[in-house]
């Protein structure tokens, strides 16, 4: 006869023979296999590796509204799907409710057994101390489940909200009591469980988490909703915090980026601006597979000279993609024809897809989400412009925006992208900075465009300041924006004192 497990006030394990909990099963468990079961939510497998280990139980806790029941509806549609056995246990709403939430996201349930154990269901109001009874009485909520257990032998579970226990036994030690054996009949049965938890307030769940295998967060403010994997025992996940939204859909999870996933990179090569002296500022042009910062106050020709890299990638058949966080798409396109970038038939062609985004729009996890498609559709070349606009416009990004931003260019380094980030530094004139926010370590290379005077005009020059992988010439040149795109004029060798904040440019005969 099986045991369940319980605990002492100490936390210490004892043996509790199972026919007092009124769980004892008698039919041999089905052996579940190593393969992972699916929760039904894109994203959700990613972030737990794979998917849920068979056989096992997991907590999906969070304060009212965040989704739990949607959770459990989805997993459950999933199994039915899949032609497994499915069985809903509602502790809270009616079913009628339940069925009722399922169609508004399109999920069919047609498939799902319901066990309404709710405390408005017909005849459940009078057995609501039944967990008051000795413990070799067994109790009638859980005969209910035990006879469902038996008659359906489930392959998935839901138990919605399994904290509703807590309201039906006399102390914390029998409802601990009396969840062990649930779970203890539900592994022999060998069906992988969801419970969920209303965590909030004075009601704790820690004595929940301590039993289960596994453990899902969810919780959300005014900015964006989060899901969190704080336990998967035996088996890694990517713990979060992710982003989640539920729409029309359902549920929705972009997990967060993780860097150091990834490992591809590229072979060490040269990749031209298509501009001759420009080149040669770079010696020979970036580093495949490298981040590099182009950084100068507005107007000064950041954004144009990274078109003129993505312009020179499409000629080499490589793809693009271009993140614009400062500018509209028509904008950047009219910029573009002004210039002789022929960045709409790049588009045109496949070699470049043009991104523009609203405030608020996306997430970061959203965002980075749709930039690794583009890097396994084939993406060869990022740029993102600009690194203000990255912070100002995503939401999610917490206290510390930057990070993400180095993230990013970690991930891309790692798989072998080559990135450009174009990065305003608000003093047009005055003290010289390379970077406003604190992100000029994860670059590989640091182009610095400059507006200066000479002789009542402003100009611009142009000039590399960082380059790990390689020599480059440690002069500035002048930079002209034309109508035939960027051109890079002669050394400079009359120019001092930009680094000062004071540029002066004396004629040398």
């Amino acid at each position: 006869m099986p045991e369940a497990r319980t605990e002492r006030d100490s936390g210490e394990p004892t043996a509790v023979n199972a026919l007092s909990l009124g769980l004892v099963t008698t039919p041999m468990a089905r052996q579940s296999g190593d393969s992972r079961v699916s929760t039904g939510i894109a994203g959700a497998d990613e972030a737990l590796c794979g998917g849920l280990l068979p056989g096992t139980a997991t907590l999906v806790r969070g304060p009212p509204g965040t989704g739990k029941t949607i959770f459990g509806l989805h997993f459950l549609t999933a199994g039915a799907n899949a032609d497994e056995t499915t069985l809903y246990v509602n502790l809270g709403e009616p079913a009628t409710y339940l069925r009722e939430t399922a169609a508004a996201f399109d999920l069919d349930v047609d498939g799902v057994e319901f066990l309404e154990l709710s405390p408005t269901a017909a005849g459940f109001q009078e057995s609501y101390d039944l967990f008051s009874s000795s413990e070799v009485e067994a109790p009638a909520v859980v005969e209910q489940l035990r006879e469902e257990t038996e008659g359906v032998s489930p392959d998935r579970v839901v138990i919605d909200p399994i904290t509703e226990f807590r309201y039906l036994a006399p102390d914390e030690r029998q409802f601990r009591t009396q969840v062990l054996g649930l779970l203890d009949l539900l592994k022999d049965e060998a069906a992988t469980t969801l419970l969920t938890s209303q965590a909030a307030g004075s009601m704790p769940d820690d004595d929940l988490q301590f039993l289960v295998d596994a453990v899902v967060n969810l919780d959300g403010d005014h900015e964006h909703n989060r899901l969190r994997v704080s336990k998967l025992r035996g088996s890694d996940s990517l713990r979060g915090p992710h982003t989640f939204d539920i729409d029309e859909e359902g549920m929705h999870v972009w997990t967060r980026l993780d860097p150091n996933r990834y490992d591809r990179p590229a072979t060490p090569e040269r990749l031209s601006s298509g501009v001759e002296q420009l080149d040669a500022l770079l010696n020979g042009g970036i580093t495949r597979g490298t981040v590099t910062f182009l950084s100068g106050p507005t107007g000064v020709g950041k954004t144009t000279t990274g078109l003129q890299f993505l312009e020179a990638a499409a000629g080499r058949g490589q793809q693009s993609v271009l993140y614009s966080f400062e500018e509209g798409r028509e904008t950047m396109l009219a910029r573009a024809d002004a210039i002789g970038i022929g960045a709409r038939e790049m588009i045109d062609a496949g070699t470049l897809d043009l991104r523009e985004f609203g405030p608020g729009e996306l997430t970061v996890d959203e965002f980075t989400h749709d930039l690794r498609q583009e890097v396994d559709s084939g993406v060869e070349l990022v740029m993102i412009d600009g690194a203000s606009g990255f912070e100002r416009l995503l939401r999610g990004l917490g206290e510390d925006p930057s990070q993400h931003l180095v993230e990013i260019a970690r991930y891309l380094r790692n798989v072998g992208v080559t990135t450009l980030v174009t990065n305003e530094v608000h003093q047009i004139t005055g003290e010289f900075r390379a970077t406003e926010r604190h992100t000029s370590h994860i670059a590989d290379s640091i182009v610095v465009l400059r507006h200066v005077e000479y002789r009542g005009e402003l100009r611009k020059v142009i000039g590399v300041l960082k380059m790990r992988t390689n020599d480059y010439e440690n002069r500035l040149r002048e930079l002209e924006i034309t109508e035939q795109g960027v051109v890079v004029g002669e050394q400079l060798s009359g120019l001092r004192g930009i680094l000062t904040g004071t540029p002066e440019w004396r004629d040398e005969s």
